[in-house]
């Protein structure tokens, strides 16, 4: 593997584990959930600056479903990113409290709630769309010569299991309720396990992560299928 990709592969991870702790900002405190959501953003700016490319060819070639898809979860999250950074910065009192901002922090709050979910549920989706490139990523590292069976039934079962399980945190952990601003206080509870805090919001990730990932195969497999047609046709239209 590439140092670049390593690297890449590193940041990723490492913004993964920013965003779970970001979601539980009752075990950290106000100041450390402040440092945490700078170090985030510091993270993602360095994460499209190692993607240039990514940037430089938007405009460039055909854009298949799979492709338009990717891209419109990705603008969301890059919305989602500075919509959480500017609310961030309003209502900061350790970070950015040297600032001279005053007013607004009402609205802010209820952006900050809004973008820190939808945030949570976006960057799982990205995830979930290059989950295929991290999947080659492992197996290239593994190395494995052997293709079993169990190594692709395993996985898949593990994954189902997750995505149930993360349906029922889903609800248990009200997403609904904050995803769509019913109310505008989150309920933290300070005295519950930090270990089944992160157990469900790992599986609601991971709910996510299956419906994207398995989302993205039929898209591929139905954008595959157009293909074959319209080469069929061009080819009965030659004769």
């Amino acid at each position: 593997m590439k140092l670049k990709a390593i690297i890449k592969l590193v940041i990723d991870v490492v913004m993964t584990a920013l965003l779970l702790a970001l979601m539980g900002y009752q075990f950290w405190g106000e100041a450390a959930h402040e440092w945490i959501g700078a170090g985030m953003f510091f993270l993602f700016i360095a994460h499209h600056i190692l993607n240039l490319n990514w940037h430089k060819n938007i405009f460039k070639g055909k854009y298949t479903a799979m492709r338009s898809a990717t891209l419109c979860v990705d603008i969301l999250v890059l919305i989602v990113m500075l919509v959480q950074m500017y609310s961030g910065i309003v209502i900061s009192r350790y970070v950015f409290d040297f600032l001279p901002i005053r007013g607004g922090m009402s609205a802010a709050r209820r952006l900050h709630i809004l973008g820190a979910y939808w945030g949570f549920i976006l960057m799982s989706m990205h995830l979930g769309l290059h989950w295929n490139m991290i999947i080659g990523m492992l197996r290239k590292g593994f190395q494995k010569k052997q293709k079993l069976k169990i190594c692709h039934v395993v996985p898949t079962v593990i994954g189902i299991s997750i995505a149930v399980y993360g349906a029922f945190a889903f609800v248990k952990r009200e997403f609904f309720t904050y995803l769509f601003l019913r109310s505008e206080f989150v309920f933290l509870n300070y005295d519950e396990s930090k270990i089944l805090f992160y157990i469900d919001f790992l599986a609601i990730m991971g709910l996510c992560i299956f419906i994207v990932h398995y989302s993205a195969k039929l898209l591929r497999k139905f954008q595959c299928k157009i293909n074959y047609l319209r080469r069929t046709k061009n080819e009965k239209n030659s004769y």
